[in-house]
């Protein structure tokens, strides 16, 4: 969607407004505080000890502002569902995730700080500072003397980077009665909402070869290895130039030393998508992939999928939540993004959606990750106006 301009009519008293601002700004240093807590505590999805450590953190932050909140244990680490206000159908249904792309170990390279403008550290953009900025919102409308007026349900899940392969289940079921979806990512980078986002799917490319002694008999073998250089080039050469997909080959592993000719390979490839035909096109070209030499096997496998989110012009939930900033004094904006997330779900299934309502900043998955600190309560109180003032379709 194109920038939207809010309409004219104020849905957020101008008293309330005040006090929300207020609040939230007074919060500034412990939600400082709390992020700090959030981003020392390293959560890579995958690392089961990590990640209840900081689910700990979460659930325990959620529960101080105000929330009911109910821990799911899965696989890939444990999810939280967090309820505020009255229970019933038409809830604000929030999205979100605590886990991250960085290994335990990485703050000594990306420390964690703070000048007081910029604050740095693996996972505080995506998207810890969400999670920081939601607590925050709750805690403004308390300090602001406002109840919550009709249901509000977040869910935020350990496994958001590696596709949701459990998390969705969760997310989806949370969907159910849902009048609107919020997602907490970080906005563009000049604070525009999301208001659509591309496909994503995770494939696994295996390859299976022969092992062989590379000097001594190297006809007896067939290497996995370059077999799969072989199928990625033919990925590679079959992505359009249309703009519709993108490709990238994120991880590959294989072989086991120089002198054996490798009989395993296999490679990761992310894709994302403006459209399910652009993606029907790429899954056929992999599903059908033949082996380049004999005695090789190749085998694409879906590892995670997420349904393109497509723009709606009209957007009646930025048009609301437009008029509620507009009410704080803020400009609120959206637009399609590139990249993917939980939101894809609701947004694919035609709810009224939107993401990046995580705090400004960049370098997600970057070393450079970053946001702005002051940015915190902006966030705070507009989440706080969106939940005073519900929408309603």
């Amino acid at each position: 969607m194109t920038d939207h301009d809010p309409p004219g009519r104020v849905l957020l008293d101008p008293d309330d407004a005040a006090r929300i601002t207020a609040a939230a700004a007074a919060l500034l240093d412990p939600a400082r505080a709390r992020l700090r807590e959030y981003v020392l505590a390293e959560s890579p999805s995958g690392d089961a000890a990590a990640l209840a450590r900081c689910a700990d953190l979460v659930e325990a932050g959620q529960a101080a502002a105000g929330g009911r909140v109910r821990r799911v244990p899965s696989p890939s680490g444990d999810h939280l569902v967090t309820s505020w206000g009255p229970d019933g159908p038409g809830h604000l249904l929030v999205v979100g995730h605590y886990d991250t792309v960085w290994p335990v170990g990485r703050l000594a390279a990306m420390p964690c700080t703070d000048d007081g403008t910029t604050i740095t550290g693996p996972g505080v953009f995506d998207m810890k500072g969400g999670l920081v900025a939601l607590e925050t919102a709750f805690q403004a409308l308390d300090a602001a003397g406002i109840a919550v007026p009709a249901p509000v349900r977040a869910v935020v899940v350990a496994d958001e980077e590696v596709g949701s392969p459990t998390g969705r289940d969760l997310v989806e079921a949370e969907m159910a009665g849902a009048a609107a979806v919020i997602g907490l990512e970080s906005p563009h980078p000049d604070g525009a909402l999301k208001s659509a986002r591309r496909g994503s799917t995770r494939i696994a490319l295996r390859v299976r070869g022969r092992e062989a002694h590379a000097a001594l008999d190297p006809g007896r073998g067939v290497s996995a290895i370059d077999e799969l250089l072989d199928q990625l080039a033919a990925v590679r050469a079959a992505v359009p130039d249309d703009g519709t997909t993108l490709c990238n080959i994120g991880r590959i592993e294989g072989g086991r030393r120089a002198n054996v000719i490798a009989g395993d390979a296999w490679a990761e490839i992310g894709l994302r998508f403006t459209d399910a035909g652009s993606e029907r096109r790429m899954l056929d070209v992999l599903r059908s992939a033949r082996p380049v030499r004999d005695g090789a096997r190749v085998e694409a496998e879906v590892l995670t999928s997420r349904p393109t989110w497509p723009d709606d012009p009209a957007n009646p939930l930025l048009a609301h939540l437009a008029a509620v900033g507009a009410a704080l004094g803020q400009t609120v904006r959206g637009r399609p993004a590139a990249g993917a997330g939980d939101a894809n779900l609701p947004g694919s299934r035609g709810l009224p959606t939107l993401d990046g309502l995580g705090p400004r900043g960049r370098g997600a998955h970057a070393a450079d990750e970053r946001i702005e600190a002051a940015d915190l309560p902006r966030c705070a109180a507009l989440l706080a106006a969106l939940v005073a003032v519900p929408y309603r379709p």
